[in-house]
C-alpha cells in the first residue's frame, strides 16, 4: 500500500469514500458525518496539500487530513504554543476493516509530524462516538478533555469537541510514502 497527497481530481472520490463511511456509521447507530461534507471546502483543503489517500493498487482504502490548524475554540493559547499537527476526517473502507491500516495511518501521520517539528498529533473526534474515542485511546492517544460549547462550522452546536493527543516520533508504518518532505513548522 502508498499513500499519496490527493489531487483536485480526487475530491469526488473523496467524497464518495466519506459517504460510504457515513452509510457505516449511520449502521453503527452514530450520527457522525450524517451532513454532506462540502465539496468546496474538501476542495481547498485538498488544494492546501493536507489531505492524504492511501491507495491498495488502483483503490483507495483510507484518508486522513493533516494540518497545522485545527478549529477554533477548541485548543487553548497555550496548547497552541507547543508545536502540534492536527488529524482529521480519518476513515478506512470496510474492505480494509481490521488490518491496522487506520493505526499505521495514525503511525504515519505521527512520523510526518515529528519531522515537521510537532512535539503533539492532537485530534478532536465526534462527542458521542464511544467507540472511535476507545479506539482513539488504544492508538496510545490520551484524552485532554471534551469542548461541548461553541458551534460547529456549520452553525450547529459544537459535536466533534473529544480532544486527545499523543506525542510525535519516527516511525515506521509500512507504506510506500510518496507525499514530499513535509514543511517545518515555523517555515513560510
Amino acid at each position: 500500500m502508498r499513500i499519496t497527497p490527493a489531487r483536485p481530481g480526487d475530491v469526488s472520490k473523496l467524497l464518495a469514500f466519506r459517504s460510504e463511511a457515513a452509510a457505516w456509521l449511520s449502521r453503527l447507530g452514530t450520527d457522525q458525518w450524517q451532513l454532506p461534507y462540502p465539496a468546496d471546502k474538501l476542495s481547498d483543503t485538498v488544494e492546501d496539500g493536507t489531505v492524504f489517500m492511501v491507495l491498495d493498487g488502483a483503490a483507495t482504502v483510507a484518508t486522513i487530513t493533516l494540518t497545522f490548524e485545527a478549529d477554533s475554540g477548541l485548543w487553548t493559547q497555550q496548547e497552541f504554543s507547543v508545536p502540534s499537527m492536527f488529524i482529521s476526517k480519518l476513515s478506512v473502507a470496510r474492505t480494509h476493516a481490521g488490518q491496522n491500516v487506520g493505526g499505521r495511518l495514525l503511525d504515519w501521520a505521527g512520523d510526518r509530524a515529528c519531522r515537521a517539528g510537532a512535539k503533539w498529533l492532537r485530534l478532536d473526534a465526534w462527542t458521542t462516538n464511544e467507540d472511535l474515542q476507545a479506539y482513539y485511546l488504544r492508538q496510545g492517544f490520551a484524552h485532554v478533555r471534551t469542548v461541548l460549547e461553541g458551534t460547529a462550522i456549520n452553525g450547529g452546536p459544537r459535536v466533534s469537541g473529544w480532544l486527545a493527543q499523543r506525542p510525535t516520533h519516527l516511525a515506521e508504518h509500512g507504506f510506500v510514502d510518496e507525499t514530499p518532505e513535509p514543511a517545518r513548522l515555523g517555515d513560510g
